[in-house]
């Protein structure tokens, strides 16, 4: 019997691992001797539109759909409930088309029902789809995913692209709670930022590379692979660099942007939120966790995620997300050769005044 199509994306998920280039070696965070802070006082809340989050890490999109996936998604928010950590679902579009596998989502809030839990669509959902999407779930915020590549390379993928922006302006003006568009490994540049901004999407999450990587899961699956695809796109510190720049100059310069694409620790974390990020979302290494070790495992494995985060902070001299924003970087190798070709001034950051702060 063939094995559901979101199965095998959990299996080669698993099985391929996160390749770690994403970019953030580049980042260089500056040693602060005189943080003039103390660690019991850090705030890890931040906020994405009009939701305030606890912390700024969060459970991003991984999968539902199957009667498979519904261990998967009660395990993981088990353990966004215990921790207090915002979790997404995988695209409902499944579940939409055949209820019998709506529960494999439903069980997110039935395990976490105070919790923050974003529903999840591709850009080609209509917005009576995103409606029933959000009602699901109950959820509080909708992302729409953008996956162009993943679908091209997907056997049974989408090829008609038109009139994406137009629906996702439309799900962002009607569907009653915000809307986080995100890309799932590609990375966004600056134009599709611009264009995303003009929306009034409730924020951004820039899904570069450097994690899962859904091109080369797509090979796996095909019968020809096109493996010359697999590095396509651009890494996750690039694409949030890309994405910030595009803020300035529109009316959408204060929306909150989310870095996600192979972070794995808290210094990559804390680096991302330094450049600007609001938050971070983290898919493929919480899975890795759960499914290798347990429940109980992740829990454990997000608090020392969250007090890993509270030391660089202290060590930055950062009491809040919003001061990591001041505190200055480096920007080095191939993430400042691209921001020089792309016209990206890096000084900025290099130049902060942050330390003075205190």
């Amino acid at each position: 019997m063939r094995i559901p199509r979101k199965m095998e994306h959990v299996h080669h998920a698993l099985q391929q691992g996160i390749s770690g280039a994403q970019g953030f070696r580049d980042i260089r965070l500056l040693p602060n001797c005189l943080p003039g802070i103390s660690s019991d006082r850090i705030s890890l809340v931040t906020g994405i539109g009009e939701l305030t989050l606890s912390s700024p890490i969060l459970i991003n999109a991984m999968t539902g759909g199957a009667r498979e996936t519904e261990e998967i998604n009660r395990e993981l928010a088990a353990a966004a409930r215990e921790t207090g950590l915002a979790m997404a679902v995988g695209s409902q579009m499944s579940a939409l088309k055949n209820p019998e596998v709506a529960s494999s989502y439903r069980i997110v809030r039935q395990v976490n029902p105070e919790g923050i839990i974003f529903g999840n669509l591709g850009s080609e959902a209509t917005l009576d789809q995103a409606k029933r999407a959000v009602e699901m779930l109950r959820a509080d915020a909708l992302q729409i995913h953008l996956n162009v590549m993943q679908e091209l390379i997907m056997p049974e993928g989408d090829r008609d692209f038109t009139g994406m922006l137009e629906r996702i302006h439309t799900i962002v003006e009607g569907v009653g709670v915000p809307v986080i568009v995100k890309e799932v490994g590609f990375g966004m540049v600056r134009e599709s930022a611009e264009r995303l901004l003009q929306t009034g999407a409730a924020a951004i999450d820039v899904g570069g590379a450097g994690g899962t990587n859904f091109a080369a899961i797509e090979n796996a699956r095909r019968a020809r692979p096109m493996e010359w695809l697999n590095d396509w796109g651009c890494p996750t510190a690039i694409a949030l660099l890309e994405v910030l720049e595009a803020r300035p100059g529109t009316e959408g310069r204060s929306t909150p942007v989310i870095a996600t694409g192979g972070i794995t620790g808290a210094l990559d974390a804390a680096k991302a939120l330094v450049l600007g990020a609001s938050a971070v979302g983290m898919a493929g290494a919480m899975l890795r966790v759960q499914r290798e070790e347990g429940t109980e495992a992740l829990i454990g494995f997000i608090e020392s995620l969250h007090a890993e985060l509270r030391l660089v902070m202290t060590a930055l001299g950062a009491s809040t997300v919003e001061e990591l924003h001041l505190m200055p970087a480096v920007i080095t190798g191939d993430t400042a050769q691209w921001c020089s070709a792309r016209s990206i001034d890096i000084r900025k950051f290099a130049g902060r005044s942050g330390f003075a702060a205190r």
